[in-house]
């Protein structure tokens, strides 16, 4: 390494960053392999917010930017109300985006059924995860029901990027919609047909729901490659029976 040329530097740099993020995400993988969901995800939350605080505290000595004892940088804290937001937003555009390019990589080099079916999987874990990283941080409790389903929902990484609606029609049932869809209405604009992301759906929503309450039921309304109204992408139904 003493005899690399900065540029070079520069590149095993940002690829130390991208080995520690897939590391870290095989140990979580294979916690849930060995050890199941429920029970990797306890572990994730105390690994997670030790390994916050260790890498930023350490970076922070090397680059000079202070951090508190969490491991959360000082930068963040004065930002203002609407730049969080911003920052948010941009992160779940990030999000979409490198979960878009892991989708065309597998489909351009395999085919459009293995990218569908690599997908539906990570839906399976990610799904629960977002879920459970949501209860956490909003304080829900356990069998919460609909309410709680309904404010983790609103906090979710698709809520800054995309446009919803949550409606409850009574006390046991609550309706959500995509109104308006970054993935779809890209689509729509190149004058491409829906992408049929039902499968995803179903398993990205239930599991979603379960993690927040194990009683609820999903139901899928309509969700393409179903039929829709112009006013929305996909509605989805959740029952509650005490």
């Amino acid at each position: 390494m003493e005899d690399i040329d900065k540029e070079r530097l520069i590149e095993w740099t940002i690829d130390g960053f991208r080995r520690i993020f897939v590391h870290y995400g095989i140990w979580f993988n294979e916690a849930v392999h060995q050890l199941g969901l429920h029970k990797a995800l306890e572990m994730e939350d105390a690994v997670g917010r030790k390994c916050l605080a260790i890498d930023m505290k350490r970076l922070g000595e090397v680059l000079g930017f202070d951090v508190d004892d969490a491991g959360i940088p000082a930068i963040l804290k004065r930002l203002s109300r609407q730049e969080l937001l911003e920052l948010l937003r941009a992160l779940g555009i990030n999000w979409l985006a490198n979960d878009g390019v892991w989708f065309q990589e597998i489909e351009q080099g395999e085919e459009l059924f293995t990218a569908k079916r690599c997908n539906d999987t990570c839906w399976t874990r990610f799904s629960p995860y977002e879920a459970y990283r949501i209860k956490r941080l909003c304080n829900l409790p356990e069998g919460g029901g609909l309410p709680a389903l309904k404010q983790a929902l609103s906090y979710r990484m698709y809520s800054r990027i995309n446009e919803q609606s949550v409606e409850e029609t009574n006390d046991h049932t609550l309706i959500f919609k995509m109104l308006d869809c970054r993935v779809q209405s890209a689509r729509k604009r190149r004058g491409l047909v829906d992408y049929p992301c039902k499968s995803a759906g179903v398993v990205e929503y239930a599991t979603f729901a379960k993690t927040i309450d194990k009683r609820i039921i999903t139901e899928c309304i309509a969700c393409p490659p179903d039929e829709h109204p112009d006013e929305w992408f996909c509605a989805w139904r959740f029952t509650i029976h005490e």
